[in-house]
């Protein structure tokens, strides 16, 4: 028994001393293997090195380029990990689009203020009269103001998601603005499908009266007046003011829509460097077009007396056709449809 229990302590005196020996050779190995796995990431031909430069910044140079992984699935577009054209994109979203945007904005603003404290309201020189013309009938009224109804709601839930966390958060707070953009963001989508209606209608009913012609030349130079008390420039039914505005609308916000749409049903006419290209073109376009019709906007309501009645009522007074229109106005009285000789007006004195 005393054998036995001596071979026993002898053995396991022996194992003892073989762990000993083999834990520096496992630690010495495992350092190994890390320090191979740790081993820095060799720089490309365009990479910065020093002893600065982490694996990660090495990584992130090394993909430069874009790198594409491996997926199961169909979509191939999910296997792209990185596209440099992304951060372009987000650089100009974030940056240039959105001081270009204010200041275009700001500044359209801004002129039109200045240019009512110098020139006040454009009235009718003669005075208002006693008589009336129609000068447009219910369905292009309709047309008009689909669109520009559609238009407006647009416009402004569109600079909402542009400039409304920086505007509207520290007016309304954080939940309020959560509610409101998202159901601003349903209108925008929704109201896309009217304001293209409205364009295919204007596009319909008015595009023989938008074609540039000579007598336009002679509106341009005066300035359409605007800058002169009375001196109205010859016009048809549609002054070069007016031509200029009609195609902006027609062609620009048929731009708008259709890059609209490219992103409102994404990857199925494009892939993502085609959205981001819809996206610039939708963002450029838009505001180009908002600038626009501010100065429309301000002429068909404050700034010129008479104006809104074209879209109001659907009649103007004669005088007013008569200064802004004459060529039209003239037509008109050849077919019977507006009185002959010159109305009197009855301008009230200034107050």
């Amino acid at each position: 028994m005393s054998m036995m229990t001596l071979g026993f302590g002898r053995a396991l005196r022996l194992a003892a001393l073989t762990l000993l020996l083999l834990v520096p050779a496992a630690g010495a190995g495992a350092q190994t293997t890390a320090n191979q796995t740790a081993a820095p990431i060799p720089p490309g031909p365009n990479a910065l090195t020093g002893p600065d430069i982490s694996n990660e910044q090495l990584l992130f140079q090394q993909l430069q380029g874009g790198f594409q992984g491996r997926v199961s699935i169909p979509d191939r577009k999910s296997a792209t990990l990185i596209q440099p054209e992304g951060r372009e994109w987000r650089e100009f979203r974030q940056g240039a689009l959105k001081t270009v945007a204010a200041v275009l904005l700001l500044g359209s603003l801004a002129g039109l203020v200045v240019f009512y404290m110098v020139r006040g309201k454009i009235r009718i020189d003669a005075g208002p009269s006693r008589f009336r013309v129609q000068r447009f009938n219910g369905f292009e009224r309709f047309a008009h103001w689909i669109t520009a109804v559609s238009f407006l709601v647009l416009a402004l839930t569109g600079l909402n998601l542009v400039f409304g966390r920086y505007i509207l958060i520290p007016l309304l707070g954080p939940e309020a603005f959560t509610t409101l953009t998202i159901y601003g963001k349903l209108a925008h989508n929704f109201l896309s499908f009217p304001f293209v209606l409205g364009i295919v209608l204007m596009l319909l009913v008015w595009v023989r009266h938008n074609i540039p012609d000579r007598t336009d030349i002679a509106w341009i130079k005066a300035a359409g007046g605007l800058f002169a008390k009375g001196k109205h420039p010859a016009a048809k039914k549609f002054n070069a003011g007016q031509k200029v505005i009609f195609w902006m609308v027609v062609a620009g916000g048929g731009v708008v829509a259709a890059s609209g749409y490219v992103l409102l049903f994404p990857f199925y006419v494009t892939d993502v460097a085609g959205m981001q290209l819809a996206h610039l073109v939708h963002a450029v376009l838009s505001v180009l077009l908002i600038a626009g019709i501010i100065g429309h906007i301000y002429i068909g309501s404050v700034g010129m007396e008479g104006a809104f009645d074209a879209m109001g009522s659907g009649q103007v007074d004669v005088n007013w056709a008569r200064e802004h229109h004459s060529l039209w106005l003239e037509e008109e009285a050849r077919k019977g449809r507006a009185p002959q000789a010159p109305a009197v007006g009855h301008r009230a004195p200034a107050e």
